[in-house]
């Protein structure tokens, strides 16, 4: 303020002697007139100082000023100053994180909000073949054109990785993974996984072909010891009884070598021709009653269907997740439980639940009830004649169907087994009649 009134006095004195001067020359209004131009002369004398600083010199010295205006030079130089500072600060920060992108074996490369590159280090120009020359300011998908990074790309759900050859070299497998920040800005990172592939797919190539030879012999085998229950009665205890363990732990073979197969089929085959629109609460009923065979009358099942929309997909493999997680609950559940088979809108999408009131799950263990072989209680388990894959069924029919599973369960409250599917996988009852009947 003190500044201000200096300033104002300043200018106030300069107007007032103008007006003296005319009067004395019996010129007054002239005088003023004279005392106003000599004001703004002054003050465009200032700004056409401060113009020049910040057009021709913006990093010397301010003009020399004095009053109100030599502060506002100071100031804004000192600011200046302090924005200088914060973006050489920046500068060497974005330098630093540039240089340690560089040192990386894996891709790195920045998109702005739009998709379009921005920056990648040289571990990113080999694997995607990108040039600088040409390619900064072009969208990704301009050059990375496979259908399914477009549609990876555009989903906006990076949770989960995708696997892709490299678009210069087919025998190149990598990981691509995409991270949201910034304002709306995106960071992909591609990864070399061609090793990891290869023995990835040598093992699921060596699962299948043993299990595929396991099931001849086990085939005769069974065949074999089904000749002799008919004489089982007319064995000695002992002999019966090693008959009885022989064809149930051949049973158990031929359960686990079939799961086996059916999982390297999942994990092998494209997704199948088979996909329709199916009728969920016909396909709830069909699993209902093979689950109370199963059960003989040891637990209370029941079917709920508030879902109007069919689900889009493989009638085998849904029938076979589902039953997977129905089955189980029949065998872990415990004698005089309720079972759920409810069909239910999830949001905007829909979802298949199979729920029980029985013994529940430690959450401690949830993470890993998909792995395959990973057993809560391995003593029970193997009573019951589980084979330990169910889930990991469950999970790749899921994933093929652009779904996924949640389970949620505590022990003495139950299990809810909740498969979420994608509105993409759902359809109207009265448009497939219409396809139907076109």
């Amino acid at each position: 303020m003190r500044l201000w009134s200096r300033e104002l006095w300043r200018l106030a004195l300069i107007i007032a002697s103008a007006s003296l001067a005319g009067w004395l020359l019996d010129a007054a209004m002239p005088g003023l007139a004279a005392g106003l131009a000599i004001v703004l002369l002054i003050q465009l004398r200032q700004l056409h100082a401060l113009h020049r600083w910040l057009t021709r010199h913006p990093h010397a010295e301010p003009p020399a000023a004095r009053g109100l205006w030599g502060e506002l030079f100071d100031r804004l130089y000192k600011y200046q100053k302090a924005q200088r500072i914060t973006q050489q600060r920046l500068r060497d920060t974005l330098k630093r994180i540039q240089d340690s992108s560089e040192a990386m074996s894996d891709s790195v490369v920045m998109l702005d909000r739009r998709g379009d590159l921005e920056w990648w280090n040289s571990a990113a120009g080999q694997m995607l073949g990108l040039q600088t020359v040409h390619d900064r300011g072009q969208h990704i998908t301009n050059l990375l054109r496979d259908p399914r990074f477009i549609d990876y790309f555009n989903a906006r759900d990076y949770r989960e990785p995708l696997t892709l050859p490299s678009p210069i070299d087919e025998r190149q497998m990598l990981q691509f993974q995409i991270t949201l920040y910034g304002d709306d800005e995106r960071l992909l990172m591609a990864r070399d996984i061609t090793r990891l592939h290869r023995l990835e797919q040598m093992r699921r190539d060596f699962v299948a072909n043993v299990s595929h030879e396991l099931r001849t012999p086990l085939t005769v085998l069974a065949g074999y010891l089904e000749t002799y229950t008919d004489i089982a009665d007319q064995l000695p205890p002992r002999l019966a009884r090693g008959l009885g363990q022989m064809q149930a732990q051949t049973s158990r073979m031929q359960n686990l070598v079939n799961d086996l197969l059916l999982l390297s089929r999942l994990e092998i085959d494209r997704r199948g021709d088979d996909e329709a629109p199916l009728a969920v609460d016909t396909l709830l009923e069909t699993i209902r009653r093979d689950a109370e065979s199963l059960s003989a009358g040891r637990h209370h099942l029941h079917v709920e269907c508030e879902e109007p929309r069919r689900l889009v997909g493989s009638e085998q493999e849904l029938r076979s997740a589902i039953s997977n997680l129905v089955f189980n609950a029949v065998r872990y559940a415990g004698d005089g439980r309720h079972i759920t088979l409810r069909w239910r809108a999830h949001g905007n999408a829909a979802c298949l639940e199979v729920e029980d009131d029985g013994e529940g799950i430690d959450p401690v263990h949830i993470p890993r009830l998909t792995e395959r072989f990973y057993r809560v209680d391995k003593g029970r388990s193997t009573a019951t004649g589980g084979t330990g894959l169910g889930l990991a069924i469950v999970k790749h029919v899921l994933l093929r169907h652009d779904a996924h599973l949640e389970i949620d369960s505590h022990p003495g409250q139950g299990a809810r087994f909740r498969c979420v599917f994608p509105t993409s996988r759902l359809a109207r009852p009265n448009a497939v009649n219409a396809s139907q009947q076109a």
